[in-house]
């Protein structure tokens, strides 16, 4: 990930993510294949972008690894 070369952290936002949660890198060929290849899905992403920043936050919580919490 350019400007994360550890990747991007769960509970850190992306640092290519701009102002109005467009891509800085969409289309460049830097972008990585997980976000080149991901496919917008309502169980993902909700029915509006409140939905999906709740979902998100969940499943990074979730996922990250220094989670204790159980589901």
């Amino acid at each position: 990930m350019p400007g994360m070369p550890n990747g991007k952290p769960a509970g850190k936002p992306c640092i290519q993510l701009l102002s109005d949660f467009s891509c800085a890198i969409f289309g460049d060929p830097s972008r990585p294949q997980v976000c080149e290849k991901f496919m917008p899905e309502e169980d993902i992403c909700g029915k509006n972008k409140e939905e999906a920043t709740t979902i998100l936050a969940f499943l990074e919580d979730y996922t990250c690894t220094t989670n204790t919490k159980s589901p």
